[in-house]
């Protein structure tokens, strides 16, 4: 305990598993200079009172007042960066004409450096003030754009993964916007991951905040010869991986007339399904795709309200899971068009019930949908938390011994917010309440590796 800087006091909620959540009723967190949780005590443990003592008496205990209640930090796994100016725009265009005629050549407005910092600034400040401690974003094509996306990580404490975009395909992909050699491509991404960590040096033995991923676009955009070499660099480096799968039918039909396989058989081809791959979508994925995920312990990042859009199926987030498969939450600015996690978890839960129950009248009860169980509340949050963090490889997402402390808390009864909370709850009622009614307005306090973290709460209203 000689390490230990604060102590956060208060009644947490956390899943440490998918199926269960765990109340910590007025518990004291203990946390070092590293932002690592060293314990985790509630009334009756022997060291409890001790602790709370000790770090009142050296002014380093932080009590949250009554009405507040600490979660882990959440965690996104998929968002696109340099889609955030065009948050809520022509999403009732096909896939392919929304990124050819609206993201592509936004997204290739990021080589002027200044309108990258910019956005990125406004960007990453507004996920923390919505509660996204942990985002995993896919910048763009330019390598110095992605560089500053890392360097507003680092300024405003947000912990990321950030994959330079790769995509050279001049059959898919515009003259004006696409890496001019699989060769370029390669060598840029060895680049970007040798200058993020380079902007990292000297943490004296701290987690890294920001860690680089290797991201093909997805495979309609890459040539082979790329996918190739990225995943020998995968092989090499240890990097994390990053690209979309099986979004779509289009997409789904292109890779089978050109390869002849699946999406996911393509990717483990290549060399890019690793225990490091979050695999953003993957609605289409077969019972045999899941297989080869679960060996590999690779990812999906499931990402329900941009699939309303563009997918135009359910991701059978349950049946994934059950085939060993780790799943986490993503929002997909701006396939999605909100940038609140919370709101992911719960288009999460209705796109779970729709699909068990169906949606044609015309149809019988029994016949209308898969029946397979709907998520509940404590699977989505698990998903937005530990099962966000398990697929990104990061120790966060639940208060426990060894896990980095990223936390975010919640007020009730605020008069922006609908959490609201009255004296016949049980803990589980305020849990359940606080998952599906509290919005950004709710959130006083972002903490992320121990550190209290600057939001712009003004822009999350």
């Amino acid at each position: 305990m000689e390490n230990m800087t604060r102590v956060i006091a208060g009644t947490a909620f956390h899943t440490p598993n998918r199926n269960k959540m765990r109340p910590l009723r007025d518990c004291a967190i203990a946390i070092d200079a590293a932002g690592t949780i060293q314990s985790v005590t509630t009334p009756g443990d022997t060291d409890h009172e001790s602790i709370l003592a000790r770090a009142e008496a050296n002014g380093s205990l932080f009590t949250l007042p009554e009405d507040s209640y600490l979660i882990p930090g959440l965690v996104d796994l998929h968002i696109h960066a340099p889609q955030w100016p065009q948050l809520g725009k022509a999403l009732d265009a096909p896939l392919e004409d929304w990124l050819l005629k609206y993201t592509f050549p936004l997204e290739a407005k990021f080589a002027d450096h200044a309108y990258a910092f910019e956005v990125y600034d406004d960007l990453v400040a507004t996920l923390l003030a919505h509660g996204t401690t942990t985002a995993v974003y896919f910048g763009s094509v330019d390598l110095k754009a992605n560089i500053i996306l890392a360097e507003a990580c680092l300024r405003h404490g947000q912990r990321a993964v950030i994959g330079k975009v790769a995509m050279d395909d001049p059959d898919t992909c515009p003259d004006y916007y696409r890496d001019p050699s699989a060769e370029d491509a390669i060598a840029q991404t060895r680049a970007f991951i040798d200058a993020v960590a380079a902007l990292q040096d000297g943490q004296n033995g701290k987690v890294p905040l920001v860690h680089a991923a290797i991201t093909p676009r997805f495979v309609p955009s890459c040539t082979d010869d790329l996918l190739h070499g990225l995943g020998a660099l995968a092989a090499e480096t240890g990097a994390r991986v990053q690209t979309h799968c099986a979004e779509s039918d289009w997409e789904v039909e292109y890779v089978r007339n050109r390869l002849g396989k699946t999406d996911a058989e393509a990717l483990k081809d290549f060399g890019l399904l690793t225990d490091k791959t979050i695999l953003a979508h993957s609605n289409f994925v077969t019972s045999s795709d899941m297989t080869h995920l679960a060996h590999a312990g690779a990812s999906i990042a499931h990402c329900p309200l941009s699939n309303a859009y563009f997918a135009n199926a359910v991701l059978p987030v349950r049946r994934a899971l059950d085939h060993g498969v780790k799943v986490g939450l993503g929002t997909d600015i701006s396939g999605g068009f909100s940038p609140s996690l919370f709101d992911a978890a719960r288009y999460a839960l209705m796109a779970s019930r729709c699909a068990c129950s169906g949606t044609e009248p015309s149809v019988t009860a029994k016949a209308r949908g898969t029946g397979e169980a709907p998520l509940t509340t404590t699977e989505v949050f698990w998903l937005a938390t530990k099962g966000g963090a398990n697929a990104a490889s990061l120790p966060v997402g639940a208060f426990e011994p060894g896990a980095q402390f990223d936390a975010i808390a919640i007020q009730s009864g605020g008069a922006t917010s609908g959490f609201r909370r009255s004296d016949t709850d049980t803990m589980q009622d305020i849990f359940e309440k606080l998952v599906l009614n509290a919005t950004a307005a709710a959130i006083s306090k972002v903490w992320v590796a121990g550190a209290e973290v600057k939001t712009r709460p003004e822009q999350a209203r």
